[in-house]
C-alpha cells in the first residue's frame, strides 16, 4: 500500500514538473507570438500615421478646396484627410510664432490644404509616386509633399525588426521543442519497464500509448492554461502602466496569442511522449537496461 502510494506521488511530482517546465517555455513562445503580432501591428501603426500634405493653388477658394477634399476622401487608398483652411491656418501659425504674419504682410499669405493619411499598404515610396501623380491630376493642386527619407527609414527598419522577430521565433521554437521532449524522456523513461511488460503480454502499440497521449494532452493543457494566465497577468500590468497600448495590442493580438500558446502546449507535448513512447517500444528488452 505504501509502495502504490509512493509511486502514485513520484508520478504526479512528475507531472508537476512537466507541467511547469513545459509553462515556462510556452511563457516564452508566447512572449515571441505576443511580441511579432504587436510589431506587425505597430508597423501598420507608424505608417497610417505618415502624412502626405497636398497643398492647393493661391486662386484657390475654401469651398473649392473642401469639394477636392471630399473627391480626394474617396480614394481607395486615404484612410483619413484633414481640411486646413486659410484661417485655420493663419490660426495655427500665428499660434506658433507668437505673432500675426497677416499684420505686416497686409493679407494671410497661407493657402487651404490637406493632410492624408494613407493606408499601411500604400505607405512605401513606389505607391507614393503614383499616388502623388493621381492628386496632382486635380488641376487645384499645387503641390504634395511627403517625408520620404522618414517612410524610407520606417519601412527598412520595420523589415530588420521582423526579420529578427522570426529568426527568434525559429530558434526558440526549437530550442523549447529540445527542452520539452528532454523532461517528458524522463518521465517515460521511468515506466520503461511498464511499457515493455505491456508489449510483451502482447497489448497493440495503440493500446499502450493511448494512456500517454491522453496525460500528454491533459499536461499540455494544464500548462497552456498556467502560461496563458501568466501572460495575462503581465499584459494587465502592462495595460495599466500605459493604457494607450491598445492602439497596437488589440483583442486579435490577445486572442491569437493565448490560442497559440494552448495549441503549442497540446501539440509539443504530445509529439514528444509519442516520440518517446514509440522509441521504448521498439527497443528490445535487452536494451531497456543499458539507457
Amino acid at each position: 500500500m505504501k509502495k502504490k502510494r509512493s509511486n502514485g506521488n513520484g508520478r504526479g511530482l512528475q507531472a508537476l514538473t512537466l507541467c511547469i517546465s513545459t509553462s515556462l517555455v510556452l511563457i516564452l513562445l508566447g512572449l515571441v507570438v505576443f511580441i511579432g503580432l504587436t510589431a506587425h501591428n505597430l508597423s501598420e501603426y507608424v505608417k497610417e500615421n505618415l502624412t502626405v500634405t497636398v497643398m492647393f493653388g493661391e486662386d484657390v477658394s475654401n469651398h473649392d478646396a473642401a469639394v477636392i477634399c471630399r473627391k480626394m476622401q474617396t480614394r481607395s487608398y486615404v484612410t483619413h484627410l484633414e481640411y486646413i483652411t486659410r484661417d485655420q491656418a493663419l490660426k495655427e501659425q500665428t499660434a506658433a510664432l507668437g505673432t500675426d504674419p497677416s499684420e505686416f504682410l497686409g493679407a494671410n499669405p497661407f493657402v487651404p490644404s490637406a493632410e492624408l493619411r494613407l493606408k499601411a499598404s500604400y505607405a512605401n515610396s513606389d505607391s507614393l509616386k503614383w499616388i502623388a501623380k493621381d492628386l496632382k491630376g486635380y488641376k487645384q493642386v499645387a503641390e504634395i509633399s511627403y517625408q520620404k527619407d522618414l517612410m524610407e527609414s520606417v519601412n527598412r527598419n520595420l523589415q530588420k525588426v521582423m526579420l529578427v522577430m522570426m529568426v527568434i521565433a525559429v530558434l526558440l521554437t526549437l530550442v523549447s521543442f529540445s527542452l520539452i521532449n528532454n523532461t517528458v524522456k524522463l518521465s517515460i523513461y521511468a515506466r520503461r519497464f511498464i511499457i515493455n511488460t505491456m508489449k510483451l503480454v502482447g497489448a497493440s502499440w495503440g493500446f499502450i500509448r493511448r494512456p500517454f497521449l491522453k496525460m500528454a494532452l491533459l499536461e499540455g493543457l494544464v500548462a497552456g492554461i498556467i502560461a496563458d494566465g501568466v501572460l495575462a497577468g503581465c499584459l494587465y500590468a502592462l495595460y495599466t502602466y500605459e493604457p494607450d497600448i491598445t492602439a497596437v495590442v488589440t483583442w486579435q493580438v490577445v486572442a491569437i496569442t493565448g490560442a497559440a500558446v494552448l495549441l503549442f502546449g497540446l501539440l509539443i507535448s504530445t509529439v514528444c511522449v509519442y516520440v518517446s513512447v514509440t522509441r521504448f517500444l521498439r527497443m528490445p528488452t535487452k536494451r531497456l537496461y543499458k539507457v
